[in-house]
């Protein structure tokens, strides 16, 4: 698909037939038709396909990220919101972070098909550009930025809700879609405590499978302890129990109980 890069000079609306298939394909599977064509494109368009063709950084879909992200934090919030009346304003934050996380975006974004779309370099292309988590994820906040832009606020907010809230409850219960370590990171800034140790404690096994035991010191308190195959999956292990112990996972349970209390 490296015909695709052709298209980044291009500032009429008027596309090729065959870039036109391409992006209906991504359209489809989206179910939303942009009105302006250009928000597509430049959702899409990777900082390495520009260093290709000679464009201009900002020319990159880095700034429809950032808008789509704002757009995105919204839209949850609101949700949430609107769903948990009872929930307090912790309880939701923990609530909005998982959602919002890396991990989450881009399953949503693999789950269209995303990648195959993304404008890149041939190098970039080469190395897995298509799969790589980064790129995945950036591209899906810039294609919430280009709805809003295209049709406005009711029509990002009708993407997320169809698209990444359909099956919230799945991803908040998933250990895989949580980002243990920026919670209890988060917990300790806003604390204004010191920041999190990660110490190994155990190190065993051959190059080819080693095993790592790690714990998180927060405050010179120990309070978790994880193992796992590298160093990065123990400590996201060990800052899993600390969030646990700190009450940093949503209890849904009760807030879904203080909800239909109030109905």
């Amino acid at each position: 698909m490296f015909w695709l890069v052709r298209i980044l000079g291009r500032r009429r609306s008027s596309l090729s037939r065959e870039t036109r298939v391409h992006f209906d394909q991504l359209e489809k599977r989206i179910g939303y038709r942009f009105r302006n064509e250009l928000y597509l494109i430049d959702a899409l368009k990777h900082r390495s396909a520009l260093q290709q063709s000679g464009e201009e950084r900002g020319k990159s879909n880095e700034r429809l990220e950032f808008l789509g992200d704002a757009v995105l934090d919204l839209v949850i919030a609101e949700y949430f919101f609107h769903l948990f009346p009872m929930m307090e304003e912790g309880e939701l934050t923990k609530l909005r972070s998982i959602i919002v996380s890396g991990s989450a975006l881009v399953r949503a974004a693999q789950t269209i098909h995303l990648g195959e779309y993304v404008l890149l370099s041939c190098n970039e292309e080469r190395t897995g550009g298509r799969e790589r988590a980064s790129i995945l994820e950036d591209a899906y906040e810039a294609l919430i930025g280009a709805i809003y832009l295209d049709r406005g606020y009711g029509a990002a907010r009708q993407f997320v809700e169809t698209h990444l809230l359909g099956n919230w409850r799945e991803v908040v219960t998933q250990k895989e879609f949580v980002n243990y370590k920026s919670l209890v990171l988060e917990h300790t800034q806003a604390q204004q405590w010191s920041n999190p140790i990660y110490a190994v404690r155990e190190e065993s096994g051959p190059d080819h499978s080693k095993r790592f035991v790690v714990e998180v010191v927060i405050n010179g308190i120990v309070q978790g302890r994880g193992e796992g195959t590298s160093k990065k999956a123990a400590e996201q292990k060990a800052a899993s129990v600390a969030a646990e112990r700190l009450g940093l996972i949503p209890r849904l349970d009760e807030a879904d109980k203080a909800t239909s209390m109030s109905r």
